[in-house]
């Protein structure tokens, strides 16, 4: 991260940051950094900016402790714009919501393409230690009938009244749902494009 060839001159030295959710995808903030600020967020992996109005930098949650910890940061097209992902620890904005745009920040369902990455990966890159990886090694047989192992699960704990036992068992199943999909090859959005399809047809 700290190699990316940012114009700080090009905007007389500040350059505004974007500041988003990493599990949810929300845009929480905007702020701006200079080089120092960039190098501080860099070196506490806690988000750093510069104030324009204080003359100086500030890290985010250095009085209120919800800091914005550091997850990456990618440089724009233009190299003068940063969108920096964070895991943000509390309320973003000062007036204590969850956005400086007083949005709600409560949703999970984003971390769904990054458990797809992760499965791809054990796909593409198996280790001898990983269960997803020891999955795909015993084929597709394997997999489907986890699924329906799963399912099958999910339906006796419905019928309780036990809300963690269903949860894990809700998790399961779409965790190894996820599994089938990449071993069929079929991306999500595929499966996404029959609902919206659908729904348009309602």
């Amino acid at each position: 991260m700290n190699n990316l060839n940012i114009d700080f001159d090009k905007v007389d030295g500040l350059i505004p940051a974007i500041i988003q959710d990493e599990v949810t995808g929300a845009v929480l903030m905007l702020g701006y950094m200079n080089q120092e600020a960039f190098d501080m967020t860099i070196s506490t992996q806690k988000v750093t900016f510069y104030s324009r109005t204080k003359k100086r930098l500030w890290t985010k949650g250095e009085t209120s402790g919800n800091f914005l910890m550091l997850k990456s940061i990618k440089l724009d097209c233009d190299n003068d714009t940063l969108l920096v992902r964070v895991n943000p620890v509390g309320p973003v904005c000062h007036k204590g919501d969850d956005t400086c745009w007083a949005e709600n920040n409560s949703s999970k369902t984003l971390f769904i393409d990054q458990l797809r990455d992760i499965i791809k990966d054990r796909k593409n890159n198996p280790t001898e230690n990983s269960y997803t990886a020891s999955l795909f090694s015993k084929g597709i047989n394997k997999i489907a009938q986890k699924v329906g192992e799963e399912a099958v699960e999910i339906v006796i704990e419905a019928k309780d009244d036990n809300k963690d036992l269903f949860l894990g068992e809700a998790a399961d199943l779409l965790f190894h749902y996820l599994i089938l999909l990449e071993a069929k090859e079929i991306e999500l959005d595929e499966v996404m494009e029959v609902l919206i399809k659908r729904h348009k047809g309602n």
